[in-house]
C-alpha cells in the first residue's frame, strides 16, 4: 500500500495503517528535519512531533492537492524551521538578558556626591560674576524665565539684559572649563 492510501486509513483512526506509515515516512521526516535543525537531540524531538502531529492531522490531507509523502513533508519542514526560529530567538533573549545583567548597576551615592560637587563649583563660579551678571543668569538659568522678562523683572532694556548674559556666561564657561 501506498502513503496516500495509508493515510487515508489512518485519517479514519486506523492504528495498522498508521503504524506502516510511520515506517515509511519516519526516514524522510527524520533526513529533512536533520537537514534544517542539525542539531541530533533536536532532530529525534522535532521528528516525533512531526509524526505525532501526522496522526492528529491526518484527517486534514486532501489527496486532490498532493502526494502524502510531499504533505508529511511540508509538516516537517514547517515544524523544523520553526523550531530553528524559536531556538535562535530564545538564543538572542539570552544574551540581551546577559548584557543587560553585564552592565553595572547605578552607583546612587558616587553620583550624589559628584553632583553636590558640581553645584557647589556652578556656586563658586556663580560668585565670581558681578552681582549684575549673576542676577541676570540666575533668573534666567535657575527660575527659567525668558531674557525679555528677564528684562522686565529688572526693569532694563532687552539688549543690556542680553550683554549682561553674555558676558556672564562667558566668564561663567571660562571658570567652569575645567569641569565640562
Amino acid at each position: 500500500m501506498e502513503a496516500d492510501e495509508l493515510l487515508v486509513l489512518v485519517a479514519g483512526g486506523d492504528q495498522k495503517a498508521f503504524e506502516r506509515l510511520y515506517a515509511l515516512v519516519s526516514g524522510p521526516v527524520f533526513g529533512l528535519v536533520r537537514r534544517v535543525v542539525r542539531d541530533p537531540a533536536q532532530t529525534e524531538e522535532v521528528a516525533q512531533e512531526v509524526l505525532l502531529e501526522l496522526w492528529r492531522s491526518a484527517p486534514r490531507f486532501d489527496p486532490g492537492r498532493g502526494s502524502a509523502l510531499s504533505w508529511v513533508l511540508t509538516l516537517a519542514h514547517r515544524r523544523a524551521v520553526d523550531r530553528v526560529r524559536s531556538v535562535r530567538a530564545a538564543g538572542e533573549r539570552e544574551q540581551r538578558e546577559a548584557r543587560r545583567a553585564h552592565n553595572p548597576a547605578f552607583d546612587q551615592v558616587t553620583e550624589e556626591v559628584e553632583a553636590g560637587l558640581e553645584r557647589e563649583w556652578v556656586r563658586r563660579c556663580l560668585d565670581r560674576l558681578t552681582a549684575l551678571q549673576r542676577q541676570s543668569v540666575t533668573l534666567a538659568y535657575y527660575d527659567g524665565y525668558t531674557y525679555r522678562e528677564v528684562a522686565e523683572r529688572l526693569s532694563l532694556p532687552l539688549g543690556t539684559v542680553k550683554t549682561r548674559m553674555r558676558d556672564g556666561l562667558t566668564r561663567l564657561r571660562e571658570c567652569l572649563g575645567g569641569a565640562v
